[in-house]
């Protein structure tokens, strides 16, 4: 797309557009101003230049899709080890990928470390896993980051881009389909891929009341970001061909506007997504009483407190620990709800866990639906029941 048009019959040539831009994309040319691709169209230029010469404007155009191929997944670290989120990302480019001929390749970002765990990823049959590694790399720094990747992707031109959908890929992913002027497809639930290489990005929208099916069809690379524990994690291949490629590090991604005043670790606690046993708290359990009973139902089961939307608004929970499109997704081994009438919002976060024990008074809950085991009862009789059955297990 192009967005920035400058007009020479009007242009003096002041400078002025050249000196406001804070990312240092304008330049003066022989042949007048020349905009390069690091242009986030913040806009200045347009409303400082005094001849009124820069406009502002949108036009789509279509790219030879032939020219771009292939799927780039982001390999995120953390404490330098891969996110889990990465293993389900390769899972579902490997399922896509035979449809349409394409290779499955990584991109590592990262300080000492990274290319030994490049390596990891080529037993999941990944077929190239690009490396920057830089002790600069070592914490992340969305600015250097964002210059890696754009990078990699300008040289490698994958047709499509899959980040994780984590506090890291959030930042990153869309930095770089701006700085590419592509689409991007914000927490993904499901993917897909047609003949013309055109992704099927699918995501809940309208508050979860629709599933959207959304393409970028005219522009590449197509940028996806896609929710931790709602796909299959990738099973390594017996005997793995791919290839780690180191890539150069050059001294402009290492320059930084952040800087970094102090650091701390914090001790890493188990997040609700890597639980294997939830006890929900829904609406039904609005009280000291109900929150206390599914809270020791969950620490007797050795799990983890978690609530519906409804129950954190109220002052119940923290989003921290809550289930459904504005809190959490999760696929536990077991998760019992109490309480919890069952809206789509929630359901499609939690649907796909191996075993749903509901409990709810109303027997036309929608979480019967999904559930495996359905309890129609009062939670404060069921509930303290349980949990008293599962205390006298352990103790014999």
């Amino acid at each position: 797309m192009e967005f920035l048009n400058f007009d020479p019959e009007k242009c003096t040539l002041c400078g002025n557009c050249v000196d406001v831009c804070p990312f240092g994309s304008l330049k003066m040319e022989k042949q007048g101003i020349v905009v390069d691709d690091s242009c986030r169209m913040c806009g200045l230029c347009v409303r400082q230049c005094p001849a009124g010469a820069v406009v502002f404007e949108q036009r789509a155009y279509e790219v030879d899709k032939s020219q771009w191929k292939d799927f780039l997944i982001f390999a995120e670290q953390e404490r330098g080890e891969i996110h889990p989120v990465v293993y389900e990302l390769i899972g579902e480019a490997r399922k896509m990928a035979p449809k349409v001929g394409f290779k499955v390749n990584c991109l590592l970002i990262g300080g000492e470390g990274s290319a030994r765990n490049g390596e990891k990823l080529l037993e999941y049959g990944v077929d190239r896993v690009f490396v920057y590694e830089h002790e600069e790399f070592a914490c992340f720094r969305a600015d250097c980051y964002t210059d890696a990747a754009a990078d990699c992707i300008a040289a490698v031109k994958p047709s499509a881009v899959l980040i994780g959908a984590t506090e890291l890929g959030r930042s990153l992913a869309p930095r770089l389909s701006t700085r590419f002027h592509t689409g991007l497809t914000a927490d993904c639930t499901q993917l897909d891929i047609k003949d013309d290489t055109d992704m099927i990005q699918i995501r809940p929208a309208f508050g979860g009341n629709i599933m959207a099916q959304i393409a970028i069809t005219k522009s590449r690379p197509q940028f996806s970001t896609v929710r931790y524990r709602v796909m299959d994690r990738a099973v390594k291949v017996e005997h793995p061909t791919g290839e780690v490629v180191i890539c150069h590090v050059g001294e402009e991604m290492l320059h930084s506007k952040i800087r970094v005043l102090s650091s701390e670790v914090l001790e890493k606690k188990k997040s609700l997504e890597e639980e294997d046993v939830i006890v929900v708290a829904g609406r039904g359990a609005q009280s000291e009483t109900g929150v206390a009973l599914c809270r020791e139902l969950a620490e007797t089961l050795g799990g983890q407190l978690a609530f519906t939307r409804p129950m954190v608004e109220n002052g119940w929970g923290d989003t921290a620990h809550q289930i459904g499109l504005s809190g959490r997704t999760v696929r536990p081994k077991l998760i019992i709800t109490c309480g919890v009438s069952g809206a789509i919002q929630f359901t499609s976060c939690m649907n796909s866990s191996d075993c749903i024990v509901a409990i709810n008074e109303n027997p036309e809950a929608q979480i019967f639906k999904i559930a495996h085991y359905c309890l129609v009862d009062d939670l404060y009789q069921v509930v303290p029941r349980l949990t008293e059955l599962l205390k006298n297990r352990k103790e014999d």
